[in-house]
Protein backbone atom coordinates (compact mmCIF):
# COMPACT_ATOMS: atom_id res chain seq x y z
CA UNK A 1 0.00 0.00 0.00
CA UNK A 2 1.52 3.65 -0.55
CA UNK A 3 0.99 6.32 1.78
CA UNK A 4 -2.69 6.86 1.10
CA UNK A 5 -3.59 3.50 1.09
CA UNK A 6 -2.42 3.88 4.80
CA UNK A 7 -3.97 6.16 5.68
CA UNK A 8 -7.63 5.06 4.25
CA UNK A 9 -6.92 1.93 6.38
CA UNK A 10 -6.25 3.90 9.40
CA UNK A 11 -9.38 5.70 9.19
CA UNK A 12 -11.30 2.85 8.49
CA UNK A 13 -10.69 -0.58 9.99
CA UNK A 14 -12.29 -1.18 13.59
CA UNK A 15 -8.81 -2.49 14.50
CA UNK A 16 -8.09 1.36 15.24
CA UNK A 17 -10.47 3.53 17.93
CA UNK A 18 -12.42 6.55 17.38
CA UNK A 19 -10.20 9.13 18.97
CA UNK A 20 -7.73 7.69 16.44
CA UNK A 21 -9.78 8.11 13.04
CA UNK A 22 -11.02 11.50 14.21
CA UNK A 23 -7.37 12.70 14.66
CA UNK A 24 -6.85 11.57 11.24
CA UNK A 25 -9.84 12.52 9.47
CA UNK A 26 -9.31 16.11 10.77
CA UNK A 27 -6.05 16.03 8.07
CA UNK A 28 -8.18 15.26 4.85
CA UNK A 29 -6.57 16.89 1.97
CA UNK A 30 -3.26 17.89 3.96
CA UNK A 31 -1.47 16.08 1.68
CA UNK A 32 1.76 16.75 3.04
CA UNK A 33 0.76 16.06 6.92
CA UNK A 34 -0.57 12.47 5.57
CA UNK A 35 2.47 11.68 3.86
CA UNK A 36 4.65 12.54 6.52
CA UNK A 37 2.55 10.38 8.97
CA UNK A 38 2.26 7.15 6.65
CA UNK A 39 5.43 7.02 4.34
CA UNK A 40 7.07 4.73 6.57
CA UNK A 41 6.69 2.76 9.33
CA UNK A 42 8.28 4.59 12.68
CA UNK A 43 11.28 2.76 12.76
CA UNK A 44 12.13 0.63 15.29
CA UNK A 45 16.36 1.19 15.82
CA UNK A 46 19.33 -0.60 17.85
CA UNK A 47 17.73 1.87 20.87
CA UNK A 48 14.21 1.15 20.03
CA UNK A 49 11.43 3.91 19.07
CA UNK A 50 11.33 7.62 18.78
CA UNK A 51 9.10 9.66 17.51
CA UNK A 52 5.97 12.84 17.32
CA UNK A 53 3.36 11.42 19.55
CA UNK A 54 0.26 11.19 17.27
CA UNK A 55 -1.69 9.00 14.87
CA UNK A 56 -0.01 7.41 11.95
CA UNK A 57 2.43 4.34 11.10
CA UNK A 58 5.79 7.18 11.79
CA UNK A 59 4.02 8.57 14.93
CA UNK A 60 4.24 6.91 18.56
CA UNK A 61 1.02 5.49 19.50
CA UNK A 62 -0.70 3.36 21.15
CA UNK A 63 -0.72 1.09 18.20
CA UNK A 64 2.85 1.31 17.07
CA UNK A 65 4.02 0.84 20.86
CA UNK A 66 2.34 -2.08 20.89
CA UNK A 67 3.51 -3.36 17.39
CA UNK A 68 7.30 -2.87 18.64
CA UNK A 69 6.60 -4.83 22.14
CA UNK A 70 5.12 -7.69 19.87
CA UNK A 71 8.02 -7.94 18.43
CA UNK A 72 9.82 -8.06 21.30
CA UNK A 73 7.97 -10.65 23.01
CA UNK A 74 8.05 -12.56 19.89
CA UNK A 75 11.79 -12.55 20.64
CA UNK A 76 11.49 -12.96 24.77
CA UNK A 77 9.69 -16.50 23.57
CA UNK A 78 12.00 -17.72 21.62
CA UNK A 79 15.06 -16.93 24.35
CA UNK A 80 12.63 -18.50 26.67
CA UNK A 81 12.68 -15.54 28.82
CA UNK A 82 8.65 -15.39 29.63
CA UNK A 83 8.97 -16.40 33.42
CA UNK A 84 11.70 -14.15 34.11
CA UNK A 85 9.83 -10.77 32.66
CA UNK A 86 10.34 -7.42 31.57
CA UNK A 87 10.56 -4.75 33.96
CA UNK A 88 9.33 -1.53 32.68
CA UNK A 89 9.45 2.34 33.54
CA UNK A 90 8.16 5.23 32.68
CA UNK A 91 8.86 9.29 32.56
CA UNK A 92 6.69 12.47 33.14
CA UNK A 93 6.26 12.73 28.90
CA UNK A 94 2.85 12.93 27.38
CA UNK A 95 1.82 9.48 26.82
CA UNK A 96 3.97 7.97 28.53
CA UNK A 97 1.66 6.56 31.84
CA UNK A 98 -0.38 4.78 28.27
CA UNK A 99 2.38 3.32 26.72
CA UNK A 100 4.14 1.85 29.91
CA UNK A 101 0.58 0.20 30.50
CA UNK A 102 -0.09 -0.86 27.05
CA UNK A 103 3.43 -2.61 27.02
CA UNK A 104 2.91 -4.12 30.23
CA UNK A 105 -0.61 -6.00 28.89
CA UNK A 106 1.03 -6.50 25.52
CA UNK A 107 3.46 -8.34 27.44
CA UNK A 108 1.26 -9.97 29.60
CA UNK A 109 -0.99 -11.35 26.47
CA UNK A 110 1.91 -12.69 25.59
CA UNK A 111 2.44 -14.91 28.60
CA UNK A 112 5.37 -12.36 29.86
CA UNK A 113 5.55 -11.33 33.52
CA UNK A 114 5.62 -7.67 33.43
CA UNK A 115 6.88 -5.43 36.40
CA UNK A 116 5.55 -1.95 35.72
CA UNK A 117 6.69 0.91 38.44
CA UNK A 118 3.58 2.56 39.74
CA UNK A 119 4.67 6.19 38.47
CA UNK A 120 7.88 7.92 37.02
CA UNK A 121 11.10 6.68 37.58
CA UNK A 122 14.69 7.64 35.97
CA UNK A 123 15.79 5.68 33.22
CA UNK A 124 19.37 4.39 35.61
CA UNK A 125 16.78 2.91 37.84
CA UNK A 126 14.71 0.58 35.06
CA UNK A 127 18.49 -0.54 34.35
CA UNK A 128 19.36 -1.35 38.26
CA UNK A 129 15.82 -2.85 38.45
CA UNK A 130 15.94 -5.80 35.96
CA UNK A 131 19.22 -6.49 36.91
CA UNK A 132 18.14 -6.57 40.46
CA UNK A 133 15.09 -8.69 39.54
CA UNK A 134 17.12 -10.91 37.45
CA UNK A 135 14.78 -10.10 34.04
CA UNK A 136 15.51 -10.93 31.07
CA UNK A 137 14.82 -7.51 29.26
CA UNK A 138 13.72 -3.75 30.13
CA UNK A 139 11.74 -0.98 28.38
CA UNK A 140 11.78 2.66 29.41
CA UNK A 141 9.12 5.02 27.55
CA UNK A 142 10.81 8.28 27.23
CA UNK A 143 11.98 10.73 25.09
CA UNK A 144 14.96 11.74 27.19
CA UNK A 145 15.87 15.30 26.27
CA UNK A 146 13.85 15.54 22.97
CA UNK A 147 10.94 18.96 23.26
CA UNK A 148 7.38 17.73 24.21
CA UNK A 149 5.59 16.65 21.05
CA UNK A 150 7.99 13.83 21.08
CA UNK A 151 7.80 10.22 23.42
CA UNK A 152 10.15 7.18 22.85
CA UNK A 153 10.69 3.67 23.99
CA UNK A 154 14.16 1.92 24.57
CA UNK A 155 15.15 -1.68 24.94
CA UNK A 156 17.68 -3.31 27.38
CA UNK A 157 18.61 -6.51 27.64
CA UNK A 158 19.16 -9.08 30.71
CA UNK A 159 22.85 -7.56 31.58
CA UNK A 160 20.99 -3.90 32.35
CA UNK A 161 22.79 -2.02 29.26
CA UNK A 162 20.39 -1.09 25.47
CA UNK A 163 20.34 -3.87 23.17
CA UNK A 164 23.46 -4.47 21.60
CA UNK A 165 24.93 -6.71 18.32
CA UNK A 166 23.29 -9.40 17.86
CA UNK A 167 20.20 -9.01 20.44
CA UNK A 168 19.76 -5.54 18.65
CA UNK A 169 18.98 -7.22 14.72
CA UNK A 170 17.56 -9.78 15.86
CA UNK A 171 14.55 -8.15 18.44
CA UNK A 172 14.46 -5.39 15.18
CA UNK A 173 14.08 -8.39 12.07
CA UNK A 174 10.99 -9.19 15.34
CA UNK A 175 9.73 -6.20 15.34
CA UNK A 176 9.64 -5.55 11.53
CA UNK A 177 8.34 -8.73 10.88
CA UNK A 178 4.95 -7.70 12.39
CA UNK A 179 3.19 -6.14 9.93
CA UNK A 180 -0.22 -7.04 10.77
CA UNK A 181 -1.75 -5.27 13.52
CA UNK A 182 -4.54 -7.81 14.24
CA UNK A 183 -1.67 -10.18 14.78
CA UNK A 184 -0.60 -7.93 18.14
CA UNK A 185 -1.84 -9.19 21.24
CA UNK A 186 -2.84 -7.50 24.33
CA UNK A 187 -5.45 -8.28 27.71
CA UNK A 188 -7.10 -6.70 30.36
CA UNK A 189 -5.31 -5.18 33.33
CA UNK A 190 -7.37 -7.33 35.93
CA UNK A 191 -7.20 -10.45 34.13
CA UNK A 192 -3.42 -10.14 34.04
CA UNK A 193 -2.92 -9.39 37.74
CA UNK A 194 -4.87 -12.86 38.03
CA UNK A 195 -2.69 -15.11 36.59
CA UNK A 196 0.04 -13.35 37.96
CA UNK A 197 1.22 -12.09 35.00
CA UNK A 198 1.36 -8.01 35.87
CA UNK A 199 3.08 -6.95 38.52
CA UNK A 200 3.41 -3.33 40.52
CA UNK A 201 7.28 -2.44 41.76
CA UNK A 202 8.22 1.03 43.26
CA UNK A 203 9.99 1.60 46.88
CA UNK A 204 11.14 -1.50 47.26
CA UNK A 205 13.45 -0.80 44.18
CA UNK A 206 14.11 2.89 45.20
CA UNK A 207 15.48 1.82 48.74
CA UNK A 208 18.13 -0.66 46.86
CA UNK A 209 18.59 1.92 44.82
CA UNK A 210 19.75 4.45 46.98
CA UNK A 211 21.55 2.49 48.99
CA UNK A 212 23.60 1.13 45.95
CA UNK A 213 24.21 5.00 44.76
CA UNK A 214 25.36 5.46 48.91
CA UNK A 215 28.13 2.69 48.46
CA UNK A 216 30.11 5.39 45.98
CA UNK A 217 30.85 7.93 48.28
CA UNK A 218 33.99 7.83 49.02
CA UNK A 219 34.41 10.40 51.58
CA UNK A 220 30.99 10.63 53.60
CA UNK A 221 32.81 12.15 56.59
CA UNK A 222 33.59 15.27 54.86
CA UNK A 223 30.06 15.64 53.77
CA UNK A 224 29.41 15.58 57.16
CA UNK A 225 31.54 17.79 58.43
CA UNK A 226 30.45 20.75 55.62
CA UNK A 227 27.34 19.61 54.31
CA UNK A 228 25.99 22.11 55.95
CA UNK A 229 27.64 24.67 53.88
CA UNK A 230 27.55 23.84 50.72
CA UNK A 231 24.63 25.42 49.14
CA UNK A 232 23.15 23.87 45.94
CA UNK A 233 20.82 24.39 43.03
CA UNK A 234 18.66 21.66 41.64
CA UNK A 235 16.35 21.27 39.21
CA UNK A 236 14.52 17.87 37.36
CA UNK A 237 13.43 20.00 34.64
CA UNK A 238 10.12 18.68 35.16
CA UNK A 239 11.18 15.13 34.80
CA UNK A 240 11.81 12.31 37.07
CA UNK A 241 15.35 13.05 39.06
CA UNK A 242 13.19 15.32 41.98
CA UNK A 243 12.45 12.71 44.12
CA UNK A 244 15.92 10.56 44.06
CA UNK A 245 18.10 13.28 43.91
CA UNK A 246 16.79 15.08 46.69
CA UNK A 247 16.28 12.00 48.32
CA UNK A 248 20.33 11.10 48.29
CA UNK A 249 21.24 14.18 48.76
CA UNK A 250 19.63 14.65 51.89
CA UNK A 251 20.28 11.06 53.16
CA UNK A 252 24.35 12.04 52.93
CA UNK A 253 23.96 15.05 54.82
CA UNK A 254 23.72 17.83 52.16
CA UNK A 255 21.42 20.37 54.24
CA UNK A 256 20.88 23.21 51.37
CA UNK A 257 19.14 21.72 48.26
CA UNK A 258 17.09 24.38 47.26
CA UNK A 259 14.95 22.87 44.09
CA UNK A 260 13.76 25.73 41.72
CA UNK A 261 10.13 25.44 42.42
CA UNK A 262 8.59 26.15 38.75
CA UNK A 263 10.29 23.51 37.57
CA UNK A 264 10.23 20.72 40.35
CA UNK A 265 6.41 18.35 39.40
CA UNK A 266 6.15 16.85 36.72
CA UNK A 267 4.94 18.49 33.55
CA UNK A 268 4.87 16.75 29.63
CA UNK A 269 4.42 19.84 28.39
CA UNK A 270 7.74 21.54 30.27
CA UNK A 271 6.33 24.45 30.10
CA UNK A 272 9.03 26.36 31.67
CA UNK A 273 11.53 25.15 29.81
CA UNK A 274 9.77 23.50 26.19
CA UNK A 275 13.23 22.15 25.42
CA UNK A 276 13.91 20.39 28.09
CA UNK A 277 17.42 19.56 27.77
CA UNK A 278 20.63 20.31 30.02
CA UNK A 279 22.91 20.65 27.17
CA UNK A 280 20.75 24.06 26.62
CA UNK A 281 21.56 27.14 28.66
CA UNK A 282 18.21 28.26 28.02
CA UNK A 283 16.97 25.49 30.48
CA UNK A 284 18.97 26.88 32.96
CA UNK A 285 17.56 30.58 33.51
CA UNK A 286 15.27 29.79 36.59
CA UNK A 287 18.20 28.04 37.77
CA UNK A 288 20.51 30.69 37.74
CA UNK A 289 17.99 33.26 39.20
CA UNK A 290 17.57 31.12 42.38
CA UNK A 291 21.35 30.50 43.16
CA UNK A 292 22.03 34.09 42.45
CA UNK A 293 19.24 34.63 45.29
CA UNK A 294 19.97 31.99 47.77
CA UNK A 295 24.22 32.48 46.80
CA UNK A 296 24.63 28.70 45.63
CA UNK A 297 28.07 27.18 44.72
CA UNK A 298 26.80 24.91 42.64
CA UNK A 299 23.85 24.60 40.23
CA UNK A 300 22.46 21.12 38.65
CA UNK A 301 19.60 20.19 36.26
CA UNK A 302 18.65 16.47 35.14
CA UNK A 303 17.18 15.80 32.30
CA UNK A 304 13.39 13.99 31.86
CA UNK A 305 14.15 10.74 32.57
CA UNK A 306 17.52 11.36 34.50
CA UNK A 307 20.32 10.44 32.78
CA UNK A 308 21.58 13.29 31.91
CA UNK A 309 23.54 15.99 33.94
CA UNK A 310 24.27 19.35 33.49
CA UNK A 311 26.44 21.73 35.54
CA UNK A 312 27.17 25.15 36.71
CA UNK A 313 29.59 25.98 39.13
CA UNK A 314 30.94 29.74 40.92
CA UNK A 315 33.98 31.65 40.20
CA UNK A 316 35.38 32.01 43.07
CA UNK A 317 36.98 35.39 41.82
CA UNK A 318 34.13 36.68 39.55
CA UNK A 319 31.22 35.43 41.23
CA UNK A 320 29.48 34.71 38.05
CA UNK A 321 28.30 31.11 37.07
CA UNK A 322 30.45 29.02 34.49
CA UNK A 323 28.67 26.39 32.43
CA UNK A 324 30.19 22.80 32.28
CA UNK A 325 30.33 20.57 29.07
CA UNK A 326 29.28 17.29 29.40
CA UNK A 327 33.20 16.63 29.12
CA UNK A 328 33.71 18.83 31.76
CA UNK A 329 31.55 17.62 34.24
CA UNK A 330 33.01 14.28 33.08
CA UNK A 331 36.01 14.80 33.73
CA UNK A 332 36.24 16.71 36.78
CA UNK A 333 34.14 13.98 38.36
CA UNK A 334 36.62 11.23 36.43
CA UNK A 335 39.68 13.11 38.27
CA UNK A 336 38.09 13.57 41.57
CA UNK A 337 37.75 9.82 41.71
CA UNK A 338 41.01 8.33 40.50
CA UNK A 339 42.95 10.68 42.72
CA UNK A 340 40.76 9.61 45.67
CA UNK A 341 41.34 6.40 44.83
CA UNK A 342 44.79 6.22 44.08
CA UNK A 343 45.10 8.39 47.73
CA UNK A 344 43.40 4.76 49.74
CA UNK A 345 45.45 2.23 47.33
CA UNK A 346 41.66 1.22 45.72
CA UNK A 347 42.43 1.86 42.08
CA UNK A 348 42.36 -1.72 40.59
CA UNK A 349 45.63 -2.65 38.77
CA UNK A 350 43.88 -3.83 35.74
CA UNK A 351 41.10 -0.53 35.95
CA UNK A 352 39.92 1.10 32.75
CA UNK A 353 38.72 4.19 31.97
CA UNK A 354 35.67 4.19 29.25
CA UNK A 355 34.82 7.20 26.50
CA UNK A 356 33.05 7.51 23.39
CA UNK A 357 34.85 8.05 20.21
CA UNK A 358 33.43 11.96 20.31
CA UNK A 359 34.40 12.81 24.12
CA UNK A 360 37.10 14.74 24.94
CA UNK A 361 40.89 13.47 24.75
CA UNK A 362 41.49 14.73 28.14
CA UNK A 363 40.75 11.30 29.01
CA UNK A 364 43.42 9.62 27.61
CA UNK A 365 45.73 11.64 29.65
CA UNK A 366 43.51 11.37 32.83
CA UNK A 367 44.26 7.48 31.93
CA UNK A 368 48.21 7.82 31.14
CA UNK A 369 48.52 9.82 34.82
CA UNK A 370 46.40 7.26 36.56
CA UNK A 371 48.09 4.32 34.59
CA UNK A 372 44.96 2.11 33.52
CA UNK A 373 43.59 1.61 30.65
CA UNK A 374 41.13 3.81 27.71
CA UNK A 375 38.87 2.22 26.09
CA UNK A 376 37.04 4.02 23.24
CA UNK A 377 33.95 2.82 21.82
CA UNK A 378 31.08 3.79 19.43
CA UNK A 379 28.57 6.25 20.26
CA UNK A 380 25.98 5.70 23.19
CA UNK A 381 26.27 4.70 26.60
CA UNK A 382 25.13 1.21 25.38
CA UNK A 383 28.77 0.69 24.31
CA UNK A 384 30.11 1.53 27.42
CA UNK A 385 27.65 -1.44 29.44
CA UNK A 386 28.79 -3.45 26.82
CA UNK A 387 32.93 -3.17 28.07
CA UNK A 388 31.42 -3.77 32.06
CA UNK A 389 29.25 -6.93 30.99
CA UNK A 390 32.70 -8.05 28.52
CA UNK A 391 35.36 -7.31 32.26
CA UNK A 392 32.28 -9.49 33.99
CA UNK A 393 32.18 -12.73 31.74
CA UNK A 394 36.25 -12.44 31.07
CA UNK A 395 37.26 -11.75 34.31
CA UNK A 396 39.94 -8.93 32.81
CA UNK A 397 39.70 -5.29 33.38
CA UNK A 398 37.90 -3.62 36.06
CA UNK A 399 35.73 -0.62 35.31
CA UNK A 400 36.46 2.63 36.61
CA UNK A 401 34.41 5.31 34.91
CA UNK A 402 33.07 5.65 32.01
CA UNK A 403 31.98 8.85 30.34
CA UNK A 404 30.16 10.87 27.38
CA UNK A 405 30.16 13.90 25.65
CA UNK A 406 26.37 14.16 26.03
CA UNK A 407 26.13 14.86 29.44
CA UNK A 408 26.28 11.32 31.21
CA UNK A 409 28.71 8.97 33.02
CA UNK A 410 28.27 6.26 35.54
CA UNK A 411 30.17 5.56 38.78
CA UNK A 412 29.79 2.15 39.86
CA UNK A 413 27.89 -1.06 37.84
CA UNK A 414 25.07 -0.85 39.91
CA UNK A 415 23.38 -0.09 36.09
CA UNK A 416 24.69 -0.35 32.68
CA UNK A 417 23.87 3.06 31.63
CA UNK A 418 24.19 6.85 31.97
CA UNK A 419 22.93 7.88 35.15
CA UNK A 420 22.78 11.86 36.16
CA UNK A 421 21.12 10.88 40.14
CA UNK A 422 24.60 9.03 41.16
CA UNK A 423 26.27 12.33 39.25
CA UNK A 424 24.67 14.57 41.23
CA UNK A 425 25.48 12.52 43.97
CA UNK A 426 29.32 12.76 43.15
CA UNK A 427 29.62 16.48 42.25
CA UNK A 428 27.87 17.38 45.35
CA UNK A 429 30.30 14.93 47.34
CA UNK A 430 33.39 16.78 45.40
CA UNK A 431 32.58 20.25 45.69
CA UNK A 432 32.13 19.47 49.55
CA UNK A 433 35.69 18.11 49.04
CA UNK A 434 37.17 21.17 47.26
CA UNK A 435 35.37 23.49 49.53
CA UNK A 436 37.84 22.03 52.24
CA UNK A 437 41.14 22.73 49.83
CA UNK A 438 39.69 26.56 49.80
CA UNK A 439 38.54 25.77 45.60
CA UNK A 440 35.06 25.56 43.47
CA UNK A 441 34.65 23.29 41.33
CA UNK A 442 35.73 25.52 38.68
CA UNK A 443 39.19 26.40 40.27
CA UNK A 444 39.54 22.77 40.49
CA UNK A 445 38.39 22.60 36.58
CA UNK A 446 41.29 25.06 36.21
CA UNK A 447 43.88 22.84 37.95
CA UNK A 448 42.60 19.99 36.11
CA UNK A 449 43.51 22.15 32.84
CA UNK A 450 46.63 23.51 33.95
CA UNK A 451 47.32 19.57 34.46
CA UNK A 452 46.41 18.19 31.50
CA UNK A 453 45.65 20.81 29.22
CA UNK A 454 43.16 23.38 28.17
CA UNK A 455 41.22 20.56 26.05
CA UNK A 456 37.72 22.32 24.33
CA UNK A 457 35.17 20.71 22.45
CA UNK A 458 32.11 21.53 20.38
CA UNK A 459 29.19 20.09 18.56
CA UNK A 460 27.32 21.37 15.66
CA UNK A 461 24.00 20.47 14.50
CA UNK A 462 22.10 20.23 11.26
CA UNK A 463 18.56 19.33 11.57
CA UNK A 464 16.81 18.48 8.17
CA UNK A 465 13.51 16.96 8.55
CA UNK A 466 11.28 14.91 6.21
CA UNK A 467 11.84 12.53 3.21
CA UNK A 468 14.05 15.38 1.76
CA UNK A 469 15.98 16.33 5.03
CA UNK A 470 17.05 12.34 5.18
CA UNK A 471 18.10 12.04 1.84
CA UNK A 472 20.22 15.23 2.02
CA UNK A 473 21.71 13.63 5.43
CA UNK A 474 23.04 10.57 3.59
CA UNK A 475 24.22 12.98 0.57
CA UNK A 476 26.44 15.00 3.06
CA UNK A 477 28.00 11.57 4.73
CA UNK A 478 29.03 10.43 1.44
CA UNK A 479 30.07 13.81 0.32
CA UNK A 480 32.81 13.37 3.17
CA UNK A 481 32.95 9.84 2.86
CA UNK A 482 34.33 10.30 -0.91
CA UNK A 483 36.08 12.82 -0.65
CA UNK A 484 37.73 13.61 2.91
CA UNK A 485 39.45 16.66 3.04
CA UNK A 486 43.01 16.79 3.52
CA UNK A 487 43.25 20.32 5.26
CA UNK A 488 41.10 21.58 7.67
CA UNK A 489 41.78 25.64 8.48
CA UNK A 490 44.83 25.48 9.67
CA UNK A 491 45.10 21.87 10.66
CA UNK A 492 46.25 18.94 8.53
CA UNK A 493 44.28 15.77 8.29
CA UNK A 494 46.53 13.25 9.52
CA UNK A 495 44.02 10.14 9.52
CA UNK A 496 40.89 9.37 8.24
CA UNK A 497 38.33 6.85 9.90
CA UNK A 498 35.48 5.23 8.12
CA UNK A 499 33.76 3.17 10.82
CA UNK A 500 30.87 2.22 8.52
CA UNK A 501 34.18 0.67 5.88
CA UNK A 502 35.89 -0.29 9.36
CA UNK A 503 38.84 1.11 8.08
CA UNK A 504 41.62 3.52 9.12
CA UNK A 505 43.59 5.20 6.74
CA UNK A 506 46.98 7.12 7.29
CA UNK A 507 46.75 10.16 5.21
CA UNK A 508 50.62 10.60 5.16
CA UNK A 509 51.60 6.99 4.28
CA UNK A 510 48.29 5.52 2.92
CA UNK A 511 48.79 2.88 5.39
CA UNK A 512 45.36 1.21 5.92
CA UNK A 513 44.18 -0.47 8.86
CA UNK A 514 41.05 -1.56 10.81
CA UNK A 515 39.03 0.51 13.25
CA UNK A 516 38.52 -2.63 15.74
CA UNK A 517 34.72 -1.17 16.81
CA UNK A 518 31.77 -2.38 15.34
CA UNK A 519 30.18 -1.13 12.02
CA UNK A 520 28.80 2.55 12.33
CA UNK A 521 27.66 4.99 9.87
CA UNK A 522 30.70 7.47 11.85
CA UNK A 523 33.24 9.69 9.87
CA UNK A 524 36.44 10.41 12.14
CA UNK A 525 39.17 12.98 11.32
CA UNK A 526 42.14 12.71 13.37
CA UNK A 527 43.89 16.43 12.95
CA UNK A 528 47.55 17.90 14.44
CA UNK A 529 47.76 19.96 17.18
CA UNK A 530 45.21 17.39 18.97
CA UNK A 531 42.34 18.34 16.97
CA UNK A 532 40.30 16.18 15.73
CA UNK A 533 36.49 15.94 13.78
CA UNK A 534 33.99 13.55 13.46
CA UNK A 535 30.85 13.06 11.79
CA UNK A 536 27.44 11.15 12.31
CA UNK A 537 23.86 11.24 11.48
CA UNK A 538 22.04 11.02 14.86
CA UNK A 539 20.25 7.90 15.01
CA UNK A 540 17.07 9.08 17.36
CA UNK A 541 16.83 12.29 15.68
CA UNK A 542 16.73 14.25 11.98
CA UNK A 543 20.44 15.39 12.27
CA UNK A 544 23.93 15.37 11.81
CA UNK A 545 25.96 16.27 13.92
CA UNK A 546 29.45 17.70 13.92
CA UNK A 547 32.01 17.31 16.52
CA UNK A 548 34.84 19.28 17.42
CA UNK A 549 37.98 19.02 19.79
CA UNK A 550 41.11 21.01 19.94
CA UNK A 551 44.01 21.49 22.81
CA UNK A 552 44.61 25.01 23.32
CA UNK A 553 47.56 26.58 25.79
CA UNK A 554 44.76 28.88 27.95
CA UNK A 555 40.83 28.91 28.09
CA UNK A 556 40.97 31.89 25.54
CA UNK A 557 43.50 30.15 23.23
CA UNK A 558 41.18 26.84 23.21
CA UNK A 559 38.39 28.92 22.32
CA UNK A 560 39.85 30.67 19.74
CA UNK A 561 41.28 27.29 17.99
CA UNK A 562 38.01 26.32 18.53
CA UNK A 563 35.91 28.70 16.52
CA UNK A 564 38.90 28.74 13.85
CA UNK A 565 38.03 24.81 13.63
CA UNK A 566 34.65 24.74 13.84
CA UNK A 567 34.64 27.96 11.13
CA UNK A 568 36.51 25.67 8.66
CA UNK A 569 34.48 22.37 8.72
CA UNK A 570 31.17 24.16 8.86
CA UNK A 571 32.13 25.86 5.70
CA UNK A 572 32.32 22.37 3.72
CA UNK A 573 29.14 20.83 5.15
Amino acid sequence: MNYLDTYRFWCEDAYFDEKTKTELKSLEGNDIEIKDRFYKSLEFGTGGLRGIIGAGTNRMNLYTVRKATQGLANFIKKEHGEDRGVAIAYDSRNMSIEFSEEVALCLCANGIKAYRFESLRPTPELSFALRTLNCISGIVITASHNPPEYNGYKVYWEDGAQITYPKDEQIINEVNNVTDFNTVKTMNKEDAIAAGLYHTIGKEIDDLYITELKKQVIHPDVIKKVGGDIKIVYTPLHGTGNIPARRVLSELGFENVYVVPEQELPDGNFSTVGYPNPEDPKAFRLALDLAKKVDADLVLATDPDADRLGVYAKDSKTGDYISFTGNMSGMLICEYLLSQRKENGTIAKDGALIKTIVSTNMADKIAQEYNIQLIEVLTGFKYIGEQIKLFEETGKGTYEFGFEESYGCLIGTHARDKDAIVAVMALCEAAAYYSTKGLTLWDQMLNIYEKYGYFREGLETMTLKGVEGAEKIKEMMESFRQNPPKQLGDYKVVSFRDYEMDKVINLETNEVSKTGLPKSNVLYFELDNDAWVCVRPSGTEPKIKFYIGVKGTSNEDANEQLKSLTDALMKLA
